[in-house]
């Protein structure tokens, strides 16, 4: 289902989706998209937990469950601060979960925030945000993990053995014993804009120029979000697939 709400000074369509996949036994991926309680506004939120055990779904619900609350409950207009707050009591909460559990408790936490006031992106981990404007596919995001600094600095060709190994070793995540901060970035949002928040597993296995058609499909967001997952699984279905998409009236 497509929803609206208004946010940046927008009409904001919403439609989101997630698929388990074929190679975990359930769904690790945690999402969240509606409108802000209180105000005008959006809050769409992806997480993605590290594992197949109990610390990864606690993590995800956990994470996931924090910033909402802390982003319905904040009064004033969004601005990098509340953000920061979220996600450094997302932090204490799911460690405090991990020393419960003794294991594994992790998640990568990716959110689009906007009110009256303008549009933010939070992001810390290897889930994305993408934005199709003009026809031109962007990466909003970067992801915090050894691939993507061995992709940038050429450390190992792309498609090498160690980038496929390196994906897995995350330097910022939810749960990280650092406390690590996220990334917060402000963006502007113009009419005809399409974001796209997503895990790896859509990252991972829609090809750019797939991911670039679908988005420019003009298609309701909803069915844009499943064929971005039903994408995952025609690629392999090698993981847990969730997508939220917002198109920008």
């Amino acid at each position: 289902m497509t929803i609206e709400v208004q946010g940046a000074g927008r009409l904001l369509r919403v439609g989101s989706a997630t698929e388990v996949g074929r190679r975990y036994p359930a769904n690790f991926d945690v999402l969240h998209a509606t409108q802000l309680l209180r105000r005008p506004g959006l809050c769409a939120v992806v997480a993605d937990g590290m594992g197949a055990g109990q610390g990864s779904r606690t993590a995800g619900r956990t994470a996931v469950d924090v910033f909402t609350s802390a982003v319905q409950e904040h009064r004033g207009p969004f601005e990098p601060r509340p953000l920061f707050a979220a996600v450094a009591d997302a932090q204490r909460r799911v460690r405090a979960a991990g020393q419960e559990l003794r294991e594994l408790t992790g998640c990568t936490l990716t959110a689009l925030v906007a009110d009256a006031t303008g549009a933010w992106v939070t992001q810390i981990g290897d889930s994305r945000v993408y934005r199709l404007r003009g026809g031109l596919l962007e990466l909003l995001t970067i992801d915090h993990t050894e691939a993507w600094l061995g992709a940038v600095h050429g450390w190992f060709p792309a498609d090498s053995p160690q980038a496929e190994a390196a994906r897995y070793q995350l330097h910022r995540f939810i749960g990280h014993p650092g406390l690590p901060e996220p990334d917060v970035l402000s963006v502007t949002m113009f009419p005809g804009d399409v974001y796209c928040l997503c895990t790896d597993g859509v990252a991972e296995q829609v090809p750019y120029r797939r991911m670039e058609q679908l988005l420019g499909s003009g298609a309701p967001p909803d069915v844009i979000a499943a064929s971005l997952v039903a994408a995952s699984l025609e690629a392999g279905g090698r993981d847990n697939a969730t997508a939220v998409v917002v198109a920008v009236a």
